[in-house]
């Protein structure tokens, strides 16, 4: 037991060593990248009336006539430090802007999060009891509509029918900390339809395949042979070994639900992380743009480590690869 236990632990601490290591991977990425983006950061925020001397002072304030590789290692110790600079259209903390628009992000996440996964599990075993009959082919070619069509698309259609045609919903999404529960649900109903539809599909294909492989086991097989329904199969036999590959999945999507809300967020104007992103690379606003670049990346490093050591704690196998 104490062996099994220190595997286990030896195998977490490499999970978090190499997603430390790709964070520091990907800081590098996006430094560079923003570096790379065209245009003079100086003359967007002075404009093009300003002056050779106003330009050069600012750039000179903002670090710029120093070499890359020193203002990178100034950065990344200050975010090391919790601090994550200011922004230079604004002059704001960056950490106090992010503070909000994150937690609409994840509010905005969770709730598409709270709806689809149980649904994408059941729609899965569903398709599973009553495999290659009509209810498993009506499923199927639904999800795969769904999966073929882009979120931006999706969320266009939805804007097109619950709010110009029904006026049941808003088209734009805008929440304030002062609405209550249900006025934010009624506000983010159209985003959070859009982005359970995009992820609804490929979890419930995913989970479904996942059982469908387990279900040629043999021990399945005697299950079976012993006269056990097909209910009892799927649920208590098929659906606990199927589901390290379930948790894998679940927990991807959840990822991209929290990094892949930019499009949603644009499409309806919900003030997340995502809108604060587009916003401030439209102005060349660095700073703004590393720090949310960077907390995506985190964010999504963190949940695929979390769904690593979910899939290594379900499956014993993993523990002892050979």
């Amino acid at each position: 037991m104490a062996a099994n236990n220190h595997s286990l632990l030896n195998l977490i601490t490499k999970r978090l060593a190499l997603g430390l290591l790709l964070l520091l991977m990907i800081s590098v990425i996006i430094f560079a990248g923003t570096e790379l983006l065209p245009g003079d950061v100086a003359q967007s925020i002075l404009g093009q009336s300003a002056t050779p001397e106003a330009l050069h002072n600012l750039r000179l304030e903002m670090g710029l006539d120093k070499p890359a590789i020193e203002r990178y290692s100034h950065w990344l110790s200050n975010i090391l430090q919790g601090d994550l600079g200011t922004s230079l259209s604004s002059g704001k903390d960056i950490s106090s802007m992010i503070s909000g628009r994150l937690g609409n992000t994840l509010f905005l996440a969770t709730t598409a999060a709270v709806i689809a996964v149980p649904l994408a599990i059941f729609l899965g075993l569903i398709a599973v009891l009553y495999r290659d009959g009509i209810v498993d082919k009506l499923i199927s070619i639904t999800t795969i509509s769904m999966i073929s069509l882009p979120e931006f698309f999706i969320g266009y259609l939805l804007i097109l029918f619950f709010a110009v045609n029904l006026n049941w919903l808003p088209s734009s999404s805008i929440i304030y900390s002062s609405m209550g529960i249900l006025e934010k649900l009624q506000a983010i109903a159209l985003p959070c339809l859009t982005l359970t539809l995009v992820v609804l599909a490929h979890m419930m294909r995913m989970t479904r395949a996942a059982i469908l492989n387990v279900m040629s086991s043999p021990y399945i097989e005697t299950a079976q042979l012993k006269g056990l329904s097909s209910f009892k199969i799927i649920f208590h036999h098929a659906l606990p070994n199927a589901i390290s590959p379930i948790i894998t999945v679940v927990v991807l999507n959840l990822a991209y639900l929290v990094v892949g809300v930019v499009v949603v967020e644009i499409i309806f104007v919900y003030p997340g992380m995502g809108q604060l992103l587009v916003d401030h690379v439209s102005i060349r606003d660095i700073p703004v743009v590393q720090a949310v670049g960077l907390i995506f990346a985190a964010i999504y490093i963190l949940l695929n480590m979390f769904a690593d050591v979910m899939s290594i704690i379900a499956n014993p196998r993993l523990r002892h690869p050979k």
